[in-house]
């Protein structure tokens, strides 16, 4: 029997972006017999054929993805568990909060709360003046370099991507302020009832060098989440922000393989929190 055959595992993409961004997640999994959902959510995941995106509210978001989560366990798999990047990981802990949350692990990639990266201007702060005034209809974030990858040959295979697509494996090319609005809420309503997760295991890796979220995100993981709530913190240090595809890759794939793997064992003994 696979280690996972028994197991599904939902991939929570990045905000306005595509499962392709987990995409080196999916093989692995799927070999140790994971049951692998790369989860698209209405409003949420990037849509080609839309010629004005509109975001759906982040809480729109969070119930299909506990709906995602009851309807596999109805389905009879015996552990369900959410792997996010970025804004999927934000997903993933609200998804997991209170006494309907079904989900046995957690695996959350580049935590982004906390936008405060070595990328991030000084003026960072005025972004609310965007978000929540109607000066906001005439901006779009724009990405730019070094798209989240520290890998040269990666970084400049997105670069001729965004230039012919509005899509690349990092992203998307422009984000409208409707989903910047709806992900700054769903940061601001994690950050603020982390106390309230009651999935028993997470596993949370970032990059020392992350771009966009310093790793004092990890420690308002650590600060926020109940005793009850086991943390378990890796730091890689050859990325930026998406570490699913930057030179770190293989160690995060390796990582939440053997995170998930110890999950699905039968009476799994609780790691200590670090």
């Amino acid at each position: 029997m696979l280690p996972l055959e028994k197991s599904a595992v939902v991939l929570l993409h990045g905000l306005y972006s595509t499962p392709d961004e987990l995409l080196s997640l999916k093989g692995p999994l799927q070999r140790n017999g994971a049951e692998v959902i790369s989860f698209e959510i209405e409003g949420y995941t990037f849509d080609v054929n839309e010629k004005k995106p509109v975001s759906s509210p982040f809480e729109a978001w969070v119930l299909a993805v506990k709906n995602k989560v009851q309807s596999l366990k109805t389905e009879g798999f015996e552990k369900v568990f959410l792997v996010g990047i970025s804004t999927g990981a934000a997903l993933a802990l609200a998804s997991a909060m209170e006494n309907d949350a079904h989900c046995d692990g957690l695996v959350l990639l580049s935590t982004s709360l906390v936008q405060d990266g070595w990328s991030i201007p000084p003026w960072h702060f005025m972004i609310n003046v965007a978000l929540y005034t109607p000066l906001g209809v005439f901006w779009r974030y724009k990405e730019k370099p070094p798209f989240g990858v520290k890998n040269e040959r990666i970084r400049s295979w997105i670069k001729r991507e965004l230039e012919q697509r509005k899509i690349s494996r990092a992203g998307v090319a422009n984000l409208g302020i409707s989903h910047l609005k709806q992900n700054d809420r769903l940061n601001r309503f994690v950050k603020k009832n982390l106390s309230l997760v009651t999935c028993p295991q997470i596993l949370a890796i970032h990059a020392q060098e992350d771009e966009v979220a310093s790793t004092h995100n990890l420690t308002i993981l650590s600060s926020g989440l109940k005793s009850a709530v086991h943390l378990q913190k890796i730091i890689v240090n050859n990325s930026y922000h998406m570490i699913s595809i930057d030179n770190d890759r293989q160690q995060v794939i390796q990582e939440t393989l053997q995170f998930l793997t110890n999950l699905s064992r039968p009476e799994t003994e609780p790691s200590r929190p670090e």
